[in-house]
């Protein structure tokens, strides 16, 4: 039995890699989505348009825009001059955010309470939402910065017995709240799902589609040593892919790994073998790779989008939360991000672990037996 399953193996791994171009699609675009999406996943917005109309044109009016032109986030990039240009430059969106400062605003400062207009185009509801937090924050800055000067140069006496409330921020694992940090870990369970569940169903699909696989089920070889010799390619293969795009989250992106690298590889290893299973059930259903690349796009969206790599699953409905613990993904995110942040262990990711174990043979199962009714 190993002598013919090394025999497929071998088979296996000489038709992944005689092709130049099998080659190069096994490991250079994965490194290539991950540098492209690693810098392109991010919560965090620089140079955001603005424009400003300001009315009151006086001291404190300058010094509010000055903070925003000065701030990373936002590029002043508009000055208009009424407000009828300035509703134009948000509609054929120049800009995606406008400040609107009233005559009137310095003297009402001077009185104790100032207000400005905030215009967000609500079209991108989740760049608006972001920028108008930047915007919440500098105010807030201004507002407390206007203030003490005031007070000081009225009556400076009155300065230290001013009540005043202040927070101390203190993140845990990611000090300096980098979403790269949060995105990355993210990317590389992405991949990796997309990468196995293609190389695994196609090359079943594959074997079907051109008649070989006909031609192995009358050799000596087993169906039992079939399906190892076909699902261990791409297990160790996927090893390797992750191996790789570990490398460039940890020497080129920079993000830490506070954890124990043998329970990554545990959960990766559960992981993987869940995706061997679904796997192993497309190519049941398709008869060529057309069909199992539809497959593939039917499984892989809402795995992205229910999983929490994007999006958090406490703000999906009730029904897609329960969903989502169908998803194998969901539970190797918060084995993959904590082992790079949070340094946690078995004694806290074992609920994942053992729910990557029995999706793994659960899928396992029940693709083997559809497989064997397929080649029947």
């Amino acid at each position: 039995m190993l002598e013919r399953l090394r025999q497929m193996l071998i088979k296996e791994f000489l038709q992944l890699l005689r092709d130049p171009r099998g080659r190069f699609v096994l490991f250079v675009p994965l490194i290539l989505q991950m540098l492209i999406f690693g810098y392109a996943a991010t919560f965090e917005l620089h140079r955001v348009p603005l424009a400003v109309l300001d009315l009151d044109n006086s001291y404190e009016s300058r010094d509010l825009v000055s903070r925003f032109s000065s701030s990373s986030h936002f590029q002043l990039s508009a000055a208009p001059r009424d407000r009828h240009q300035l509703a134009r430059l948000i509609n054929d969106g120049t800009v995606s955010i406008a400040i609107q400062i009233l005559p009137g605003f310095a003297e009402a400062a001077r009185k104790g309470s100032a207000a400005f207009q905030v215009i967000a185009d609500g079209s991108d509801s989740n760049t608006a939402m972001i920028a108008l937090g930047y915007v919440a924050q500098i105010a807030a800055r201004y507002s407390a910065s206007y203030r003490r000067e005031r007070i000081l140069r009225i009556a400076p006496e009155l300065w230290p017995r001013m009540p005043s409330l202040s927070f101390d921020r203190r993140p845990w694992y990611n000090e300096d709240l980098n979403s790269r940090w949060f995105f990355v870990p993210g990317v590389i369970g992405d991949l990796l799902t997309v990468s196995v569940l293609s190389l695994a169903a196609f090359g079943i699909v594959r074997e079907r589609e051109l008649g070989t696989l006909e031609q192995l089920m009358v050799s000596p070889i087993t169906r039992s040593e079939l399906i190892l010799g076909k699902t261990t390619a791409p297990f160790l293969i996927g090893l390797c892919q992750f191996a790789v795009v570990m490398i460039v989250a940890r020497l080129w992106f920079e993000v830490p790994f506070r954890g124990s690298y043998a329970v990554m590889l545990l959960g990766t290893c559960l992981y993987i073998l869940s995706i061997l299973g679904v796997a192993m059930l497309m190519s049941t259903i398709s008869s060529n790779q057309q069909q199992a690349l539809v497959a593939t796009f039917f499984f892989a969206m809402p795995t992205l989008f229910l999983s929490g790599f994007a999006f958090p699953i406490s703000g999906m409905p009730a029904a897609m939360q329960w969903f989502s613990y169908l998803i194998p993904l969901r539970y190797f995110l918060v084995i993959i991000r904590a082992s790079f942040l949070k340094g946690v262990g078995i004694p806290v990711l074992w609920p994942q672990l053992a729910a990557l174990a029995v999706a793994s043979l659960a899928l396992l199962a029940i693709s083997i037996i559809r497989f064997h009714k397929s080649l029947d």
